[in-house]
């Protein structure tokens, strides 16, 4: 595997999702990456930290932007196994990341339901990516549930 592409990034964001299955959390792993260098990484943490908003994709954000020591995140791309949901597509706003790649599509809770536009306007989005893996992962936590 060549170092430094979308998919080298999405599968250590998929090693983030395995943590939080390990963890009993819904499987979504994140990683800022700026420079080609992994920032930030996080899994969701809702259940262990009781917290709604303790998502993969916030996790992230806060590490990375305390890593640069800016709120900002302009040159930085976030690699997550799940399409974001609002709650997180308005933090990625607000950071005016660069680029967002998500693997998995989430038609029913996903931000792209509402459109693009919930995203910074010089926000660049790939999704898709790896998606049999990141929405396999999905689907056997929540059949293993139920």
């Amino acid at each position: 595997m060549e170092l430094y592409t979308d998919e080298y990034f999405m599968k250590k964001a998929i090693n983030q999702a395995d943590i939080a299955i390990e963890s009993g959390e819904v499987p979504v792993g994140a990683i800022i990456v700026c420079n080609n260098q992994i920032i930030a990484k996080a899994s969701n943490q809702t259940e262990m930290l009781n917290d709604v908003t303790a998502h993969a994709e916030m996790i992230a954000i806060t590490a990375a932007a305390n890593y640069l020591g800016s709120k900002y995140l302009h040159n930085c791309e976030l690699y997550v196994t799940l399409e974001p949901c609002p709650m997180c597509a308005g933090a990625l706003r607000w950071s005016q990341i660069g680029r967002v790649v998500y693997g998995a599509a989430d038609d029913k809770n996903g931000f792209m339901k509402y459109g693009k536009e919930m995203l910074h306007p010089k926000t660049k989005t790939a999704f898709g990516l790896l998606h049999v893996e990141c929405a396999t992962m999905m689907k056997e936590f929540f059949s293993k549930k139920r």
